[in-house]
């Protein structure tokens, strides 16, 4: 069998929860691993560690704005495509935008599949062409979850006694690593929309699963005070 293409990864520079969700949520379609930072400066020093396939980038952020995050990408030589994302839509900010570094410039709203088939091309012209991802399977550091056959193995041992639910809730998880979620979105995206129960089920499941899956010095469900939860595989 041969080597499995690793997962694309991007990393999204976006202050408004509402987009970074759409895109997520089209991304876990996609087999796309995306990173999501709201915040212009942390969005800048997480880009310049490199390893990701294409940056997304608001062009109004706190902190940083989208233009200078854009133009010190390109001064540092990061050798990673740029896509401009901006509720502007005069010509001369497009130009702007452009002329910073980066490769193509989208203007909100949008529909995910638009902002996909920009991604596709301008990866395509970096020799970094998104692959899909194995059919039904979520690849982690620990984790190896088949979405088919509903079988989970942590660090190479099959995990039993998963719920239903808490199965669900651990594919999400691990398809958005790092991605904040909140209770609310969880909800939307695990239990849909019919659920009409209290939204503390998540922190029940959420605890279920810490107990199932960490263990001393290791933590994958982190809590976001004020916020919800991400999952971000932590320790040994």
């Amino acid at each position: 069998m041969g080597k499995e293409a690793a997962a694309v990864r991007i990393l999204v520079i976006e202050d408004s929860e509402s987009v970074s969700s759409m895109i997520g949520m089209f991304f876990s379609k996609e087999g796309i691993d995306g990173t999501f930072i709201p915040d212009g400066d942390a969005g800048y020093q997480e880009a310049m560690t490199g390893g990701y396939d294409c940056l997304i980038i608001d062009w109004m952020l706190p902190g940083m704005d989208g233009v200078t995050i854009c133009r010190k990408v390109r001064e540092a030589e990061l050798d990673v495509p740029v896509i401009m994302l901006t509720a502007k839509t005069a010509e001369e900010d497009q130009v702007t935008g452009l002329e910073t570094g980066a490769d193509d410039y989208v203007s909100k709203p949008f529909s995910p599949a638009a902002l996909m088939a920009r991604i596709r091309a301008v990866t395509r012209r970096y020799g970094k062409q998104p692959q899909p991802a194995e059919d039904g399977i979520i690849r982690t550091r620990h984790f190896l979850i088949n979405e088919k056959t509903r079988e989970v193995r942590l660090d190479g041992e099959t995990l039993p006694g998963l719920t239903p639910k808490e199965f669900d809730l651990l594919a999400h998880f691990a398809r958005h690593p790092k991605q904040v979620f909140s209770r609310e979105q969880l909800i939307e995206s695990v239990w849909g929309f019919g659920f009409y129960g209290d939204d503390r089920t998540v922190d029940v499941h959420v605890k279920r699963l810490r107990t199932k899956t960490e263990s001393e010095g290791r933590q994958f469900f982190h809590t976001v005070w004020g916020v919800g939860y991400r999952f971000e595989e932590t320790g040994g």
